[in-house]
């Protein structure tokens, strides 16, 4: 396909919906760390403006990705994946410890968190095993293959310790290998033995403090001035907010810092408190529409290669966005998953976009259309 007919199928869509989830975002930012000094949001150290800054770039490496056919990021899948498993040893060995995790890369620019590009890769990765293995999908050999090419950097992430990436690693391997055709028994298998060693998994693998999460789940107020007090306190402030909001810059959990982590893991608790149940419904559409038209790419994806790439972009989007929200309505435990856009952090946007990018690539190289088919 020529560049110029690659352009025209550019989804601009896409990029709308990706505009104004960073607008949002940096507006939900504003409010979290706003103290009454507004010209403080002009200066280099405001989330606000480092917010705005990393979606600049991440829409250049949006635009750069996409302009390469995506084919070229599958023939570089090998060096992709050795890459990444480099970058997710390194930093178990000289990455920077904060609270006991090691999960950062200290550069020049930007911290960079190597679990949030690893993402993107491993999905690359799979998409090319699957799309090679079609004609042998129903074989158990080829399941386990692609649980290797997952597991290995899930585990290096785990290691971090990171849990709450980790279960994205494995969630983007569920959703693409239901995508490829995975036979659904490899699946009852898998999720039996699963199920089987989560008693010897909750005792030996996870962390002190990653038990103490998911108890503390189930009452937080077992340690309502510890590790139960946020959850405490995100109820508090999305319950108040009811159908409107307290109002932009009038939260009382927000404005008076009762809430913590108020700009990255519980950035949904401060939306709810001061936009209420209106504000958390367009930030679903926003992210519906987003999805959406991913999956729409997948659907119009010219071969298997595009349609599981995009599937697992897919997959990656929806499970975070679930995972971040679900937390903050006390649905789920406590596993430190930032919200895509929303929450403070450079490598999960300019990340993000990334994979967006390889989602335009395979758009604008869709399978031709019949001409009075809708866009």
């Amino acid at each position: 396909m020529r560049e110029g007919q690659a352009w025209r199928n550019f989804d601009g869509v896409l990029v709308c919906a990706v505009a104004a989830l960073v607008a949002y975002g940096a507006a939900m930012l504003y409010s979290a760390s706003y103290a009454g000094e507004v010209a403080f949001f002009w200066t280099m150290d405001s989330p606000v403006t480092r917010h705005l800054l990393y979606a600049l770039v991440g829409l250049g490496l949006l635009v750069l990705v996409a302009r390469l056919d995506y084919h070229v990021y599958s023939y570089w899948s090998p060096a992709i994946y050795l890459a990444l498993l480099l970058l997710l040893g390194a930093v178990l060995v000289a990455g920077e410890s904060i609270y006991g995790a090691r999960r950062w890369l200290d550069s020049p620019l930007i911290p960079i968190q190597p679990s949030e590009l690893a993402k993107t890769g491993v999905i690359i990765v799979l998409a090319q095993y699957f799309a090679a293995r079609q004609a042998n999908i129903k074989s158990p050999r080829t399941t386990l293959g692609s649980l290797v090419l997952a597991g290995l950097p899930l585990a290096l992430v785990f290691l971090q310790p990171d849990l709450g990436s980790a279960m994205i690693f494995a969630a983007i391997w569920g959703g693409m290998a239901l995508a490829a055709g995975t036979p659904l028994l490899h699946f009852a298998v898998l999720g039996s033995l699963a199920v089987a060693t989560l008693p010897l998994a909750f005792t030996h693998l996870l962390k002190d403090y990653q038990r103490d999460r998911l108890l503390l789940f189930l009452n937080p107020a077992q340690d309502p001035l510890g590790d139960g007090y946020n959850i405490i306190q995100s109820e508090i402030s999305i319950g108040s907010g009811g159908l409107l909001g307290k109002g932009f810059l009038n939260g009382t959990q927000t404005q008076l810092h009762y809430l913590r982590i108020q700009k990255t893991d519980f950035i949904f608790s401060v939306i709810g408190e001061e936009l209420g149940f209106v504000g958390a419904l367009l930030l679903f559409i926003l992210f519906a529409v987003l999805i959406f038209r991913v999956l729409r790419s997948s659907s119009v994806a010219p071969d298997s290669l595009g349609r599981l790439i995009a599937s697992g972009v897919a997959v990656a989007l929806l499970f975070q966005v679930f995972i971040n929200i679900g937390v903050n309505i006390r649905l789920l435990p406590v596993t430190g998953i930032p919200l895509p856009f929303i929450s403070a952090g450079g490598s999960s946007l300019m990340s993000t976009m990334l994979a967006l990018g390889v989602v335009q690539s395979v758009a604008m190289r869709r399978k031709p259309r019949h001409r009075f088919e809708s866009a």
